[in-house]
């Protein structure tokens, strides 16, 4: 199985938050069936990480300016 996202992209979870930079993929070896990723973002001026697995989620889009 693919991996949805790749190391560079931006995404953020399904229910919303900052937006995360993947810095990079686990699970994606054709064997595991859990596809995880590994993910980067600032809270102030603290960089922060953690994994997620893929369902959790989305392809970030930034807000548009009315």
């Amino acid at each position: 199985m693919a991996s949805k996202f790749s190391p560079g992209d931006i995404v953020q979870l399904k229910s919303g938050g900052p937006a995360m930079t993947v810095s990079s993929v686990t699970g994606d070896d054709g064997v595991s069936e859990s596809i995880g990723y590994r993910c980067e973002w600032f809270k102030g001026a603290s960089k922060e990480n953690a994994h997620f697995k893929e369902d959790t989620l989305k392809a970030y889009v930034a807000p548009t300016k009315p």
